[in-house]
């Protein structure tokens, strides 16, 4: 992918002067800097050189700030997070369900995000936990992963639950049994709609002391939970996956311009077809409303659950690979070496590392015995 013309980085440095005015808590103003420095002299980096003689160019590199916020450093962890689950996939047909909370409890949630969020996983888990069990549309133990997503295209806060369902679940004679709806549907929609909103603001009941009114409202209003039609293979989910799991709030290249104290990015009009529209907001409003989106310290935002979670899958997984057959993604493995971007061939070495005062000033002086050592250990 071609580097962005313009990056969130590139707001919040001609911003940083105004950022504790505009940030009021200081781990969002953490994460904001640390941001604002990835991939720069301040974070200190490394110096690579090629080992092609007919090459042998130097590169800089920039350490990154590894937040999870960053635009800048998810690709390398979603690679190998989707790496990580070939072993874990199971040989059938998945679900993706969404459950979203509605804008009423927006302000709430807001004010309260690790409580609500974790409602909001809760309360997700146990309504697809319980209806799988149910005899009518499983009648076994299945699983699921969970994804938190707290934003719309716009940047507007937007809590919502990315969830991949298994088509099936292990009965307590270990057998895999299949969904019955035949690769038509999981469970019906309006009946998990209901359950959930009934679940949900059971244990807001239980946490917050809230108006009367405030609960008919919700109660009133219709919950929608989308549940799409199964994914064609492993392989396709996985994938699918892969593109929610270390997302972010809003990636570079999604910035058209940021002239003039104004950020303009793209964002589909889900009203209108998911038309790509230009969304154009002052400095202060686009940072204000990416703080939205950074997560309590410490906060989980990937959860695996049932016979997918790290304490069943183990004893269960091997069954339904004997069972099921075994899953072979072939997923495209990372070269253990790196490629000189110069010449495309040679690999390259570090050759020094450097602290944030900043690479050597004369870089081609640097000792080349080092340099000839390496090759002789490669060769």
């Amino acid at each position: 992918m071609m580097k962005a013309k313009y990056e969130v980085a590139d707001i919040l440095r001609r911003n940083h002067h105004i950022l504790e005015h505009i940030v009021v808590n200081r781990w969002k103003l953490r994460t904001l800097y640390a941001i604002e420095i990835c991939r720069t002299a301040t974070m200190g980096g490394h110096i690579d050189q090629c080992l092609n003689t007919a090459c042998n160019k130097t590169h800089i590199s920039y350490n990154s700030c590894r937040n999870r916020h960053c635009p800048k450093c998810q690709g390398h962890k979603q690679h190998e997070w989707i790496l990580a689950r070939e072993n874990e996939l199971i040989n059938t047909s998945y679900y993706h369900m969404v459950f979203t909370l509605p804008s009423e409890l927006h302000k709430l949630t807001f004010a309260n995000q690790k409580t609500v969020y974790s409602i909001l996983f809760k309360t997700a888990w146990s309504v697809v936990r319980d209806f799988a069990a149910n005899p009518k549309f499983i009648g076994g133990k299945t699983g699921m992963i969970s994804i938190l997503h707290t934003w719309g295209q716009n940047l507007s806060f937007h809590p919502h639950l990315h969830c991949i369902v298994p088509g099936g679940g292990i009965n307590p004679n270990k057998k895999w049994k299949a969904a019955k709806g035949k690769d038509k549907y999981l469970f019906p929609v309006k009946a998990i709609s209901k359950v959930f909103r009934a679940r949900f603001i059971k244990q807001i009941r239980l946490h917050f002391n809230l108006h009367p009114e405030i609960y008919k409202l919700l109660f009133q209003k219709k919950w929608v939970v989308y549940c799409k039609q199964p994914f064609y293979g492993p392989k396709q989910v996985i994938e699918y996956l892969g593109r929610y799991t270390h997302k972010v709030a809003i990636s570079n290249h999604r910035l058209i311009d940021i002239r003039d104290q104004q950020v303009t990015f793209m964002a589909k009009d889900y009203k209108h077809g998911g038309k790509k529209q230009p969304v154009s907001l002052s400095d202060r409003e686009f940072i204000r409303r990416f703080c939205f989106h950074i997560l309590p310290k410490g906060f989980t935002r990937i959860r695996h659950y049932g016979i997918l979670s790290s304490s069943l899958k183990k004893g269960i997984l091997p069954i339904l690979h004997e069972q099921l057959g075994l899953v072979k993604l072939c997923p495209q493995e990372e070269s253990k070496h790196r490629i000189c971007p110069s010449c495309q061939k040679g690999e390259l070495i570090t050759i020094r590392y450097f602290d944030n005062r900043g690479p050597p000033k004369n870089i081609k002086a640097l000792d080349k015995a080092i340099i000839q050592t390496i090759i002789k250990i490669k060769s």
